[in-house]
């Protein structure tokens, strides 16, 4: 996966302006050709060049609307001839595919549930490598991650389509499914740094992100948007219904296009040449503080290790909760009182103190 392609041609192009991000949009379903037509003229007269539509929307539970399926995907075509934008849409299975290129469409993108599923994602990707080699060439695959916060399954995914023989590929975050005792600002958890990851990983690849997936209501979308832009990723996919309240799926997180217009138009990729010097000053800066911090786990682990032999001739428990939660309390406080986040700091410490733990109980390991 080392020499990815950009998803389109020229991927400056399906920008709104030169030194704005790569942007797709349209509704989450086609519920109808008036609205999906609607949407799409409206998106193309403000600039956008890759219209996005769901077509099949199982639900988690049944008995709401699923999309018209089949049918729906007359009326995509009908965008890319009436607008001549490019034209996407959700597949789950292979005869979705099949549909989907029958249809004229230029690509399509697998959804949270499906990437999650290796079997699912292969049969894709058979469905793929069974297609003529110039329209394979010229299909364009979008992989969104897996509900699950798994990196690992994501780049599966990925390399899976890959090895089909798609280059005009590119992962979408829309931010992974949690659980949590209050409820959350996020409809789905960014934990940012399982895409930024996969970017260290593979940088030729495309990294787009969706702010409405991951917020779930539409005044988070343009500072969702602007961190990611400001972190790196190469673009967005945003959800725009003409009548958003009316809307048949996913209300809640849609723009109208105006609105739409307002949150992306001033939004920028970050210059491509930053200040190098100063740039690089920080970057030293950085590189001496994280060796700092080496250092001081060392020590710490060294102590820990003296604590291990002396719990073992004194007869006492390695892992004592009631201290490790007072532990985390008050890291977590005084972490709150600096400015750092209390659930990084949480994170952290939890894993310090596993590893300590680790090297009380097999000492000799360390010596």
């Amino acid at each position: 996966m080392e020499d990815l392609l950009p998803v389109f041609p020229d991927f400056d192009s399906c920008s709104l302006h030169p030194q704005g991000p790569f942007v797709m949009a349209g509704p989450c379903s086609a519920e109808s050709r008036a609205r999906t037509l609607d949407a799409a003229r409206a998106l193309a007269a403000g600039g956008v060049r890759v219209f996005r539509a769901g077509v099949w929307k199982p639900r988690t539970r049944p008995g709401g609307f699923e999309g018209i399926g089949q049918p729906a995907l007359a009326w995509l075509a009908e965008v890319k001839t009436l607008t001549g934008m490019h034209v996407v849409t959700e597949v789950a299975t292979p005869e979705h595919v099949k549909v989907v290129i029958d249809a004229g469409l230029d690509g399509f993108w697998i959804g949270a549930r499906t990437s999650a599923n290796p079997f699912a994602v292969q049969e894709i990707a058979d469905a793929v490598a069974a297609l003529d080699p110039a329209r394979k060439q010229s299909l364009a695959v979008f992989v969104k991650n897996p509900v699950s916060p798994d990196l690992e399954l994501w780049v599966g995914a990925l390399q899976r389509i890959y090895m089909a023989g798609v280059r005009r590929l590119a992962a979408i975050h829309r931010g992974f499914s949690f659980y949590a005792p209050t409820p959350a600002p996020y409809r789905n958890a960014p934990y940012w740094q399982i895409p930024i990851e996969l970017k260290r990983r593979f940088p030729a690849l495309p990294v787009i992100f969706d702010p409405s997936h991951t917020g779930g209501r539409r005044d988070l979308i343009a500072p969702l948007s602007r961190q990611a832009l400001d972190m790196g990723f190469d673009g967005l996919i945003v959800e725009v219904h003409c009548c958003p309240d009316e809307a048949l799926s996913d209300s809640a997180q849609q723009l109208t296009p105006q609105a739409f217009f307002d949150a992306t138009g001033p939004l920028r990729r970050p210059a491509e040449a930053p200040a190098e010097a100063t740039l690089e000053l920080l970057r030293d800066e950085i590189d001496a503080v994280d060796a700092d911090i080496l250092d001081l786990l060392s020590r710490r682990m060294a102590v820990a290790r003296r604590i291990g032999e002396l719990k073992r001739t004194k007869g006492l428990a390695v892992v004592q909760p009631a201290r490790y939660a007072r532990l985390i309390d008050e890291r977590c406080a005084r972490a709150e009182a600096r400015g750092l986040s209390p659930e990084f700091v949480k994170h952290f410490f939890s894993a310090v103190h596993e590893e300590s733990v680790r090297q009380q109980m097999a000492p000799e390991d360390f010596s």
